[in-house]
């Protein structure tokens, strides 16, 4: 076997882990994106939607842009980030969680950027996103009341967690 055919064998593998890793966090945000929304139990229509980790968002679908690393071609093996828009009222309000996914021994990392770590046990199965969603729901819940408390204490001039508000016509988007 020459060096190069050596190459190529090592990056097969290569390339099947990466494959691996992106299926796994991209079958897992399509449960989350699924059950989220039932979860918080919206009657009123869609209230999550897989969008970038990063840069401007409309509320909607974003498919295969909605994750940081292409679903085909040459893909690094590494942790994979997604978006998740979540309305927050009624009307058309919407915030974006990045979520920053990465493995670590037989354990399966998720990160909500300025926020906690779930750990999954590997492999996932379906029923595994749904404590998940009781996670994501505590983590917008906790943020909220504890930018509500702020204000009421009269602390709230400090972005400490990295809020952004978004005002495009009449939806509003935010960042946390």
């Amino acid at each position: 076997m020459s060096r190069f055919d050596e190459l190529v064998a090592t990056v097969e593998v290569y390339q099947a882990l990466a494959e691996e890793n992106y299926n796994r966090i991209r079958r897992l945000a399509e449960e989350v994106r699924s059950g989220l929304c039932d979860y918080l139990g919206a009657s009123d229509g869609v209230c999550v939607h897989l969008v970038p980790p990063a840069g401007p968002f409309e509320p909607r679908s974003y498919g295969d842009q909605a994750f940081s690393i292409p679903p085909r071609g040459f893909r690094p093996l590494g942790p994979v980030s997604f978006g998740l828009a979540v309305r927050v009222t009624k009307s058309q309000d919407w915030l974006r969680l990045a979520l920053h996914c990465r493995k670590a021994g037989e354990s399966f990392i998720v990160h909500i950027e300025e926020g906690a770590e779930y750990e999954f046990r590997l492999p996932i199965s379906e029923e595994d996103a749904r404590p998940f969603n009781a996670h994501i729901f505590e983590h917008i819940q906790d943020w909220f009341k504890e930018n509500i408390e702020r204000y009421r204490e009269g602390a709230y001039g400090a972005r400490a967690i990295g809020f952004e508000f978004s005002l495009p016509e009449s939806k509003s988007k935010l960042d946390i």
